[in-house]
């Protein structure tokens, strides 16, 4: 039996492999189209479609369904790869690794939101081209964090573009900290449930 979940460990991680070479090779679609690149495809579009139905993944131009896709793999090789060496599977070993997936998304996306910012500020502080192709998506992609984030702090005050870049990098920062000690600290909880 041992034997049996190692080796489906083993085909979920070939199969996570395959996944991220097709994200990567999907990157350089403007390069040229391979034969790698179509089967790689017919492998894991089935599977990257089911996340692509979820509206929820998608904020504006960005396409977060292949991470939940790995997400999902990730907790599932991590629970094999546990049944697989303790034998056993209790509620609060899965709830946690539920959480820990949850968190690892979540991480990435706020890790990814405050490096956009990080990246606005900059522009801001060297006079970067503001015009250039790459700074609109930044711009894309850092607005609807800007809006939410300084309505909530500000209200309805006009406040001066840095500062509500830096208040917003700050915002992020400290839930970023907040949560990431509160599922610490979840986890280690669910871990000794005895279920």
């Amino acid at each position: 039996m041992v034997q049996l979940i190692r080796a489906l460990s083993f085909l979920v991680s070939i199969y996570m492999i395959i996944l991220f070479l097709r994200i990567i090779l999907n990157w350089f679609t403007g390069i040229g189209r391979s034969k790698v690149q179509d089967v790689l495809e017919r492998i894991t579009d089935p599977y990257l479609n089911w996340f692509r139905q979820f509206s929820f993944l998608r904020i504006g131009y960005l396409d977060l369904s292949p991470i939940a896709a790995i997400g999902v793999l990730s907790l599932v090789n991590r629970l094999l790869n546990i049944l697989a060496y303790q034998g056993k599977i209790t509620i609060g070993i899965i709830l946690a690794l539920i959480l820990q997936a949850i968190w690892s998304a979540l991480s990435f996306i706020l890790g990814f939101l405050i490096i956009v910012l990080a990246l606005r500020l900059a522009a801001l502080i060297f006079k970067f081209n503001n015009y250039h192709p790459f700074w609109r998506i930044v711009d894309t992609v850092s607005q609807p964090i800007l809006f939410r984030v300084n309505r909530i702090i500000f209200k309805d005050r006009i406040v001066n573009f840095s500062a509500a870049v830096i208040v917003s990098m700050t915002v992020l920062a400290f839930i970023y900290l907040v949560l990431r000690i509160l599922v610490v600290f979840a986890s280690d909880m669910l871990l000794r449930l005895p279920l």
